[in-house]
């Protein structure tokens, strides 16, 4: 198929598929006797395992170490190693993440706690003491 309808197929940019061809992950591509791009079926699985992997948080250099030169060649072990690895680091992200919530939400409630005859420089001052003087606990 031409890169036209595999654009199609996959809601890929004829544009995004070029540069996943450019960079290795896409390497299912041939190319005939006129230049133009001939993909084959396996293209259009190849194309939704990158967007959906990139929606799960993988990154391309990871997805590049990931995919196989043909899907039939996956090792299964592998695969599942690299998937349990993601996840732990989804999970260790979701713990900074509800660190750094918690932390501007204290923040936030000590600049809503504004005395009401103080003005925003002197709030500010005291919200910034008061986080320098928690820092050396």
């Amino acid at each position: 198929m031409k890169i036209g309808e595999l654009a199609l197929r996959t809601s890929v940019a004829p544009s995004r598929i070029r540069f996943y061809e450019r960079i290795g992950l896409l390497k299912v591509v041939e190319r005939q006797a006129n230049g133009y791009r001939s993909y084959p079926e396996d293209a259009v699985l190849v194309l939704q395992l990158i967007t959906t992997a990139q929606k799960a948080g993988f990154r391309l250099d990871e997805l590049r170490a990931l995919l196989p030169d043909e899907l039939a060649a996956w090792k299964h072990g592998d695969l599942i190693g690299t998937l349990r690895r993601k996840v732990q680091d989804i999970e260790i992200l979701q713990v900074q993440l509800a660190g750094n919530r918690a932390h501007l939400l204290a923040l936030l409630a000590q600049i809503e706690a504004k005395p009401a005859d103080m003005d925003c420089a002197a709030n500010a001052r005291r919200v910034l003491s008061e986080m320098q003087l928690g820092s050396r606990e």
